[in-house]
């Protein structure tokens, strides 16, 4: 496995300097000294809150990095979501948080140690003897002896660990299998310390309730020009806070000044702007850079991996039947390689045990997965969870295909109980937010329904919104989709891909009994 590329050094800009200082200032008053590179136990008192807010470009997630590595420097420890050392009063700790699988995963690529809120509120429970080896891998205990375990076995975690910083992927190369470290998740009972929340502005008021009992320092990292959580009043959480906790970033970064696909988000400001010569501008972009696609039809090849973004969920839905029809999918099955949303965890009160395992592992709701096949127990789904740090899973599974004009969905695979899918060729421009893709195609005639309807939000017009986060989720190039058509496929669906990926080496396939 190829380690992460680090950001590059970074030089602070006026805004960013004067945010970095804020921060420092509220971590020093906590006892983390970024200048100094020191720490002092943890004191009693208030939870502290910090937001740094700024559109795209505005280097959100340079800052974030920053203080991530000066906090390190300055000793103190990550928590991430594969191990979680030992709590002592006096080691200060961090944990790098991200509302979705996905977002965590674009931190991690960008060499930021991050996990999901869901998997930070639950607390793994490791078996002790396989914990005696993540300790002494990360520097916390001497050599292990680990009775059925060979001292190449353990020099093979040892090379690893010291390439890759994976404790699940050191074990992994011992021959070890995630079931083995990880026994089971419980709520977390004991608060911890430092928290980073990146993509902020998806979190709804019980979210940022839960994560300020989890953390007495926080500090949030948000788009204000997003869309607010659903039933929020178009309102984020960082909008409550008090003026001096919350710091603006409003400069776009060199590297990001060429970038054509954030020229048009940052177009989509002017309050003159009208969408058909917001249409115009995206046509004349894509005449000068090919990183902006004018397209007269959906390419159905990209919708495997990355979905197409749409506003109405009615357009979602036709989307997904012609997908399925173009692949010749039956009413009746899945084909391995179909991509899924998930919908949720449907399970009773007395298996709160099964539903944390589950989301630990990446199933939350809006977690995009590819089915692989079924399982080995009717009702049970091989998936891989995509942006999950351990991405293979068999779990029971509801999969939902809803039809243009039926209420009811067709449903080709039912266990009693466990998590829900829906089918993720097509997402609403809501459910994205927190993901990014290489490649981003938007359904343009839906946010032409959306301007015709004269909607606003937050004092500026919906489709303005809708269209600022859609073109943001693209890393790499946009397809500004103009006709309700779709191409044919390349080729048949594909997980050959996903099979030979390295980043997931536990087997985390283990299916319990209903």
């Amino acid at each position: 496995m190829t380690p992460p590329a680090p950001l590059p050094a970074l030089t602070l800009s006026h805004d960013q300097a004067e945010a970095h200082d804020a921060i420092a200032e509220m971590l020093r008053g906590a006892g983390i000294d970024l200048d100094a590179g020191s720490t002092r136990p943890p004191r009693e008192g208030n939870t502290k809150v910090m937001a740094v807010t700024g559109k795209a470009g505005s280097g959100k997630t340079l800052l974030l990095a920053e203080v991530v590595r000066a906090a390190k420097e300055a000793g103190v420890g990550i928590v991430s979501g594969d191990y979680e050392p030992k709590k002592t009063k006096e080691k200060r700790t961090l944990a790098i948080l991200a509302p979705t699988n996905k977002a965590a995963s674009v931190l991690r690529l960008r060499g930021v140690p991050a996990t999901t809120i869901h998997r930070i509120i639950y607390s793994p429970v490791y078996d002790p003897e396989y914990e005696k080896i993540a300790e002494w891998l990360a520097g916390e205990g001497d050599r292990p002896e680990i009775e059925g375990l060979s001292e190449n076995a353990l020099d093979r975690a040892f090379a690893f660990y010291q390439t890759n910083n994976s404790v699940p992927g050191a074990l992994a190369a011992a021959g070890l299998r995630g079931s083995d470290f990880i026994t089971g998740w419980k709520r977390r009972d004991d608060p911890l310390d430092l928290g980073l929340v990146d993509e902020a502005s998806m979190l709804d008021d019980k979210q940022f309730e839960d994560l300020k009992e989890i953390f007495p320092t926080l500090l949030l990292f948000g788009d204000p020009a997003q869309l607010a959580p659903v039933n929020q009043s178009g309102k984020m959480v960082f909008d409550g806070l008090p003026a001096p906790s919350v710091r603006h970033l409003s400069r776009i970064h060199r590297q990001d000044a060429d970038n054509p696909i954030l020229d048009l988000a940052h177009a989509l400001a002017d309050p003159a702007l009208e969408f058909h010569q917001f249409e115009r501008m995206v046509e004349e972009k894509a005449a000068q850079d090919d990183r902006v696609i004018w397209g007269q039809r959906v390419e159905v090849d990209l919708m495997a991996r990355s979905p197409v973004l749409v506003w109405r969920n009615a357009t979602r839905i036709r989307l997904i039947q012609a997908f399925r029809s173009v692949h010749g999918a039956p009413e009746d099955a899945l084909l391995e390689g179909e991509p899924l949303i998930c919908d949720g965890i449907e399970l009773p009160l007395k298996h709160r045990k099964r539903r944390l395992d589950l989301e630990a592992r990446g199933l939350i709701k809006g977690a995009q997965v590819i089915y692989l096949g079924p399982g080995s127990k009717p009702g049970f789904s091989r998936l891989h969870v995509m942006g999950a740090e351990n991405p293979q899973v068999s779990a029971a599974s509801i999969v939902k295909i809803e039809k243009p004009d039926e209420e009811e969905p067709f449903i080709p695979y039912a266990a009693r109980m466990g998590a829900t899918f829906l089918h993720g060729a097509a997402v609403t421009i809501h459910k994205a937010q927190g993901s990014q893709w290489e490649n981003v195609q938007v359904f343009a005639p839906d946010l032409y329904a959306a301007a015709r309807t004269g909607r606003n939000e937050a004092g500026q017009p919906l489709w303005k919104r809708l269209a600022y986060v859609a073109i943001t989720r693209a890393e790499e190039r946009l397809y500004w989709i103009v006709r309700n058509r779709l191409a044919k496929p390349s080729g048949p669906l594909r997980i050959d891909d996903l099979k030979a990926a390295p980043v997931a080496p536990l087997s985390l396939m283990a299916e319990e009994e209903e």
